[in-house]
């Protein structure tokens, strides 16, 4: 699954041709020196496992249509000066807008969530705003470095057009210098609250996941996710992240709540043996709603790049049952399409 953030091995399939620029800071409780880690988390894949998954008997990966047309798309307004507009990009990627600052999730914009122009993950869909239909973007938010969430391209074409500051974990910031000294990117720790003009914050918090570019360098840049603060509430948006016990959903909860909306990852869960410690299933994303605290979520991370075995249409199907199961109302966990607007 190359680009994905279930393993680097896996990204790297096709040949490791990239890998993060090392961070060097002081040791923490989840740096020890030379790489990150999750106290509360799960190591990334052995590279053994990965061949498992990928050669081993009884794969059964669903083929994906190759190209979808979009149902919808979005012509954003220059700016939105009361509440919040989200806008589903595809994949990870979304346009937040709020109190007059305009701010890009982990935007892709790229045909590929890969270093290679001509393998790995290719899109079947369409970004669901248009490059050139994009406002001024302020701020960009970067949650880790896997090329399905850390696009070099896409951050330099923004660079060029908009000159957004980019926010983003330890040591990513390195991997997009060392690129493009261009693009404005300013890396914090866990923890760390940024003000960003306009009444709007950001604070990146804990998730399990883990960080790569390529075979050698795992978790030499930390991953986080982010809680936004809006004159609309809190945003609590998770790019990536598996699931474990709950405690980094009831940990954001307790120290950021009341949340007003939460947007959850809901793809590339299969198999599940391979994916569960960082991935979470449409299951695994409903307990996380539930921990979090928030009256509504979002779903995203499915059906834009094929980074698991799971059908395009699964992960979308998979929360209605959940959901249904779970005795909560499908108004409250929607999975929307890329070009579709949701507002608070």
């Amino acid at each position: 699954m190359c680009g994905s953030g279930a393993t680097a091995g896996c990204e790297r399939a096709t040949g490791s041709v990239s890998r993060m620029t090392r961070y060097h800071g002081p040791v923490s409780d989840h740096f020890d020196g030379k790489t990150f880690f999750d106290p509360d988390g799960a190591p990334p894949k052995s590279l053994g496992e990965v061949l498992r998954w990928q050669f081993g008997g009884g794969r059964n990966r669903h083929t994906w249509p190759d190209w979808v047309e979009n149902t919808h798309t979005d012509i954003p307004p220059s700016v939105v000066d009361s509440g919040a507009r989200l806008s589903f990009v595809g994949h990870a990627s979304w346009l937040i807008q709020s109190a007059g600052q305009n701010i890009l999730i982990d935007p892709v914009w790229s045909d590929r969530a890969s270093p290679l122009a001509f393998a790995g993950p290719k899109r079947h869909n369409a970004p669901g705003i248009a490059f050139d239909k994009l406002p001024r973007i302020d701020t960009v938010l970067v949650s880790h470095g896997h090329y399905d969430h850390l696009d070099l391209t896409t951050l330099s074409r923004l660079a060029v057009t908009f000159n957004p500051r980019v926010i983003t974990p330890l040591g990513n910031d390195l991997t997009m210098h060392s690129a493009d000294p261009a693009i404005r990117a300013e890396a914090f720790d866990w923890y760390d609250r940024v003000e960003l003009g306009g009444g709007l914050a950001v604070t990146l918090v804990p998730t399990r996941h883990w960080s790569a570019r390529g075979m050698f360098d795992r978790n030499e840049a930390l991953w986080a996710s982010f809680v936004l603060e809006t004159p609309a509430g809190k945003l609590y948006v998770v790019c990536d992240s598996g699931y474990g016990d709950g405690v980094h959903f009831r940990r954001v909860r307790d120290a950021h709540g009341p949340l007003r909306l939460a947007i959850l990852p809901i793809g590339a869960y299969e198999p599940r043996w391979f994916m569960k410690d960082q991935h979470m299933n449409p299951s695994d994303a409903v307990k996380a709603f539930a921990d979090c605290g928030a009256p509504q979520a979002l779903a995203h991370h499915h059906a834009t790049f094929q980074l698991t075995d799971e059908a395009m249409d699964a992960p979308a199907k998979a929360l209605d049952v959940a959901l249904d199961a779970a005795g909560v109302s499908r108004e409250m966990f929607v999975a929307l399409k890329p070009g579709q607007v949701f507002e608070i």
